[in-house]
């Protein structure tokens, strides 16, 4: 059964490529889902999937961007907003 999880990550990452990076890796690891920009700064991204391949997108994130990630928070997610592939939302 796939995991589902909603991630939100705060500091410089807006204006970074962060948002095209969580794609490339989420498409490589299989995981469907979106990431968005949010007025306050933040991105949010939601991922389908096994959860070994979540670890390994937020790990891909942090190594890519860990200097500019200040926190994230997760919460457990449903299925809602999905639409079978990792999209990014404007």
């Amino acid at each position: 059964m796939p995991t589902c999880r909603e991630l939100r990550f705060t500091g410089s990452v807006q204006g970074v490529g962060f948002r095209w990076t969580a794609k490339r890796l989420a498409d490589r690891l299989g995981l469907e889902g979106w990431v968005r920009n949010n007025r306050d700064g933040s991105v949010t991204l939601a991922a389908s999937g096994r959860e070994q391949s979540i670890l390994e997108l937020v790990a891909g994130l942090d190594a890519e961007f860990g200097p500019y990630i200040a926190g994230v928070e997760s919460r457990d997610a449903g299925p809602e907003g999905l639409s079978g592939s990792f999209d990014i939302l404007r």
